[in-house]
């Protein structure tokens, strides 16, 4: 069930009146089903999973506080068997293509088999979500949940179960057994948000990857230069409102219920003045998992220069592949972790410049280096990613012609630049605004002629402009596949 589909749109309503109009000892029942529900409309078959990470980790945590003596083992049992689903349901075939080609590569005469592997949808999310719970609870900073109801909850709770935030637990589960009576502020300011959400989501990144990203990256033979510079940096907002827009549409579901859920993007392309500014803006959630269960066990910046260096590049290759079973993933990582080791080696990126075109320049690097990367991140393969690198820069000699083939190359309607101007002009003011205070409280606060205008003008907005239409499969958000 996605987000930007009729099924939802009937289904979270429902919800939403169930769970005020049920007494509270009954809520948390309901929000259960109701989450399964959303999970098994992917495939039934796949909350087999979910329920085996839940009671693994259920009875792991509470083994830990009963046997103290076995905490390892427990830990160890926990660890191996959500790393263990993870690896089969998404790496086996990877790493057997791998060691295949190896062997290939030495003269030794092996294939690793193929499996015919469905990838549950938000599988790297919840296990690495239920994972932290027990790492928590492993290191004394989390007394074990006792309610298995309000457990699997946590696991599951539909607004962020498939593609996050990834909450930790001592901020989700307080929550969750908490009565949260209905609040107008609440319901009015998460429904805003999720128009919101839905707005970035189907007008401004279902409308590039349309119109620009896909037909460039699916035809890579056709395209030179500026028309993959253009392709490139479309990506990048593409990206960010697809998972920024789901993020906002799962934040504004759950405050509609009372329940508050992490900011996962900070605006990271319009702001972020170097790479570890740009790091503390996007996907913060998985940032902040990766630091605190990868990077600062390892020892993070507490051994020395060249330590804290590596510790970097492996916490960021860890990343990569946590993205996805392909080796262009790994490199994107990589790249991340080589732009960030630079900056602390040359003590950059600490604090944004003073002079203003000074900081201009340097969000304009750190998107340029951002968008670098992401060569690698949207292209199908390491091949498709250095064929890109190689030719972005042909005809850079004569900028004007460069431009127009860019332009001449990807050919969108005027009615279609006219609207992807006008929404990425709309959310660069809505980024500004909320950069500095809440921008939806700010709207709030504005004459009531004014905001209904703004709010209206949203919704035909999301409905004339989304991008709908038999000749186009409700497209899942970019991180489903994650």
């Amino acid at each position: 069930m996605l987000f930007n589909s009729l099924p939802f749109l009937i289904f979270f309503p429902c919800i939403f009146v169930l769970y005020y109009a049920l007494p509270f000892r009954f809520r948390k029942y309901m929000l259960l089903i109701a989450s399964y529900y959303f999970y098994m409309c992917w495939k039934p078959e796949f909350i087999v999973l979910i329920l085996f990470s839940t009671l693994v980790d259920y009875f792991c945590g509470l083994g830990m506080v009963r046997y103290p003596g076995r905490k390892k083992w427990l830990l160890a049992v926990s660890l191996a068997m959500n790393l263990g689903l993870l690896f089969f349901f998404k790496y086996l075939n990877f790493f057997g293509e791998t060691l295949t080609a190896l062997c290939r590569a030495v003269s030794i005469p092996f294939s690793a088999p193929t499996l015919s592997i469905i990838l549950p949808v938000g599988i790297s999310f919840y296990t690495f979500q239920t994972l932290s719970y027990t790492l928590d609870v492993y290191r004394g900073k989390l007394e074990p949940e006792r309610d298995f109801v309000t457990f699997a909850l946590f696991v599951s709770f539909f607004p962020q179960l498939v593609a996050g935030p990834i909450e930790k637990a001592a901020d989700l589960l307080p929550q969750l057994k908490e009565e949260h009576p209905f609040s107008y502020e609440n319901a009015t300011w998460g429904a805003k948000l999720m128009a919101w959400g839905f707005f970035k989501k189907m007008v401004v990144a279902d409308q590039l990857a349309v119109l620009i990203v896909d037909p460039v990256y699916q035809n890579l033979g056709k395209y030179e230069g500026g028309a993959l510079v253009l392709a490139t940096c479309a990506f990048a907002f593409q990206i960010y409102c697809d998972f920024g827009g789901y993020s906002d549409i799962a934040r504004g579901a759950a405050r509609m219920m009372g329940v508050d859920l992490m900011v996962n993007f900070k605006s990271p392309y319009f702001f972020s003045h170097s790479i570890g500014n740009y790091w503390q803006r996007n996907h913060v959630s998985l940032s902040r998992w990766f630091t605190e269960y990868v990077y600062i066990p390892l020892g993070g910046s507490r051994k020395g220069r060249v330590k804290q260096y590596w510790f970097t590049t492996v916490t960021f290759f860890l990343s990569g592949l946590w993205h996805g079973a392909e080796w262009s993933f790994v490199v994107w990582g990589l790249l991340q972790a080589v732009y960030l080791n630079l900056e602390r080696a040359f003590h950059r990126g600490k604090e944004p410049p003073k002079s203003p075109p000074l900081h201009l320049l340097a969000i304009v690097t750190t998107f340029a280096l951002s968008c670098f990367s992401l060569i690698f991140f949207r292209a199908a393969n390491i091949g498709e990613a250095l064929y890109v690198v190689r030719h972005l820069l042909w005809g850079i000699g004569s900028p004007g012609l460069y431009v127009k083939t860019a332009l001449a190359a990807l050919n969108p309607g005027m009615i279609e630049t006219a609207v992807l101007a006008g929404a990425l002009l709309l959310l660069f003011l809505f980024d500004l605004a909320d950069e500095r205070t809440d921008a939806i409280a700010m709207v709030s606060r504005w004459p009531v002629a004014i905001r209904w205008c703004c709010y209206l003008g949203l919704v035909m907005i999301v409905l004339v402009f989304g991008v709908y239409g038999p000749g186009y499969d409700v497209k899942a958000f970019t991180y489903f596949q994650f």
